[in-house]
């Protein structure tokens, strides 16, 4: 079992919106509910210094998030923070359905084919539309994987690594 107090980065702050301290966020996963639902979130700075603050307003903003942070109501006090990323603990998460992940636990999984060729790592995840894509670096070159039922066949955490069918010509672009 996963450790409760483990910080799972799920947004990076990229922006101030107006002049009462109210920040922009771009959030990893497109999805609201975790951070929406918390009453604390940790702060990263870009050297590793973690700091809590009070999540006292939340709201969408045209595909992105605006938060309020607890004892910050001016703008001067927040552009600091512009670059932090959001963290929240993994027991602040929503519990999730089999063969559901959250992207910091797929980032760093090896992949590689059915038939056992080492593709690269997991090194970035970003959404589409329609599906995620796993950005796969370390190979001979970098490969985007959709995140399909017809091309993902395991996803092995414990394992440390992700089974791929690739779709004819996948590897070839």
């Amino acid at each position: 079992m996963r450790d409760p107090e483990e910080l799972i980065p799920v947004g990076k702050i990229i922006d101030t919106h107006g002049i009462k301290g109210q920040l922009k966020v771009h959030s990893y996963s497109g999805n609201a509910d975790s951070l929406g639902s918390a009453r604390s979130v940790t702060l990263k700075s870009p050297s590793g210094v973690l700091t809590e603050f009070a999540l006292k307003g939340f709201k969408p903003n045209v595909g992105k998030f605006i938060i309020s942070l607890g004892g910050h109501d001016d703008i001067n006090q927040v552009l600091p923070l512009l670059g932090y990323e959001i963290c929240l603990k993994r027991g602040q998460l929503p519990d999730l359905d089999e063969d559901e992940y959250y992207w910091s636990d797929l980032i760093g999984l090896s992949v590689v084919t059915e038939d056992g060729t080492m593709l690269g790592k997991i090194a970035d995840i970003f959404e589409t539309g329609s599906n995620d894509v796993y950005v796969v670096r370390g190979g001979e070159r970098e490969h985007l994987i959709p995140a399909i039922a017809d091309v993902i066949k395991e996803i092995d955490p414990a394992g440390g690594k992700v089974v791929i069918v690739p779709l004819d010509g996948l590897l070839d672009l």
